[in-house]
């Protein structure tokens, strides 16, 4: 049996957990303020005179509150230069301010009112109606519309370079929430793999997950792929129950939030004993890993480290242009306050790695209905060069690093 797996019954693998997180501080005010600022400073580089950032991620990142977007326009309006106004219905001031980390002036819309009349008014009184308005990219269409009628619809540009820009570099406190979220996870997945059973069910094994990082310290699992024998070839799962049999292939993905921060870590490892095409494929997984970590490197672009995982492809026989048998995704995306965020492993994303980006790095590569090997861990960009949030996998037969 592979090491690590197998060897407690569930209640122990719970009892070996505890919180991890009581030495931590969410994201703090001074650190809000200098996102703004930076974002303005954008701006005026850009030729931008306001944004408009809605519900969601952004208006969280930008200002600590977090608001969920519907159908009722909620967001902030940045200008170039001066205070934030939070845009929201008048009958929920009361919870917006309560939630609120960064103080914002506010303009309120009664249920009757049309949020976008009062949007545009606004950016007319503030003087911004001849310049360009940036927009949230994860706007819906349904906001763009409204707006357009309103407003010169040449003058509205992609928030992207103004968003992105900011996000993609982490400050060293958003580092170390990912690092703990990262440790979490990575002693669950301990925990799961060693409470492993002949003839658990997939959805027992998630319930299980999720009650862990529910011990370390998480509201849960953000997310949870639990994949056995064939179904592991399917990157993102199959649609039907399944059970642990002897010599499974065992592949599973999951990870949490901590502080509004993403754990993501990917282990995959037989069930008893691996066949030898399995174990081959691993160790080119293995190197895949290793190839592309080796390829991060500050000022290169980021298709250049999916470049390096396509020529390590080619160089053991398999196919190098995302088709099968080989990997057919992305080696990797970025992380931080969402799961996926810019900017990608993947040809064509030109953008040049530097201190502070973050990335999973997980170039699955899959024998078409037969099984797939990923082992996703991340890193981050110092000034040096690429770090591992975790240590990857030293083997197949002890994929946990466990100390003998």
């Amino acid at each position: 049996m592979t090491q690590g797996v197998g060897t407690l019954t569930a209640e122990q693998a719970l009892n070996s957990l505890d919180g991890m997180t009581a030495d931590l501080e969410p994201i703090q005010l001074s650190e809000y303020q200098a996102r703004i600022k930076k974002a303005q400073a954008l701006m005026q580089a850009n030729g931008i005179d306001a944004m408009y950032v809605n519900a969601g991620t952004n208006l969280t990142y930008f200002t600590g509150l977090q608001w969920y977007a519907s159908e009722r326009l909620v967001g902030a309006i940045v200008p170039a230069q001066g205070d934030v106004t939070l845009i929201a219905p008048a009958f929920e001031v009361g919870s917006l301010t309560q939630a609120m980390v960064v103080p914002l002036n506010t303009l309120l819309w009664d249920e009757h009112e049309s949020p976008y009349d009062h949007f545009v008014q606004f950016l007319q009184t503030q003087g911004l109606t001849e310049g360009k308005l940036a927009l949230d990219e994860s706007c819906s269409y349904s906001i763009i519309a409204n707006l357009e009628e309103r407003y010169p619809a040449a003058k509205m540009v992609d928030a992207k370079v103004i968003t992105a820009a900011c996000r993609m570099q982490k400050s060293e406190a958003e580092l170390a929430l990912i690092q703990r979220a990262m440790d979490m996870t990575l002693a669950v997945h301990r925990a799961t793999a060693a409470m492993l059973h002949e003839g658990i069910s997939a959805s027992e094994v998630r319930a299980f997950i999720d009650e862990a990082h529910r011990r370390v310290g998480a509201s849960g699992s953000f997310f949870c792929i639990v994949l056995f024998g064939q179904g592991t070839s399917y990157p993102h799962g199959v649609n039907y129950e399944q059970h642990l049999q002897k010599n499974d292939w065992v592949l599973i993905d999951t990870g949490c939030k901590l502080h509004g921060y993403h754990s993501d870590i990917t282990r995959t490892y037989a069930f008893g004993e691996a066949t030898h095409e399995q174990k081959t494929f691993w160790q080119y997984e293995q190197q895949l890993q290793l190839a592309a970590f080796n390829a991060a490197a500050n000022g290169r672009a980021c298709e250049e480290v999916d470049d390096a995982v396509r020529d390590e492809l080619a160089n053991i026989g398999l196919k190098d242009n995302y088709q099968l048998p080989g990997v057919p995704h992305r080696t990797g995306h970025g992380i931080g306050m969402d799961l996926h965020e810019w900017p990608y492993l993947v040809g064509g994303d030109k953008t040049l790695l530097a201190p502070g980006m973050c990335f999973s790095n997980e170039p699955m590569v899959i024998q078409p209905d037969k099984f797939g090997v990923r082992l996703e861990d991340h890193f981050y960009m110092s000034e040096q060069g690429p770090v591992w949030f975790t240590e990857p996998s030293r083997s197949l037969e002890n994929p946990f690093n466990l100390d003998d």
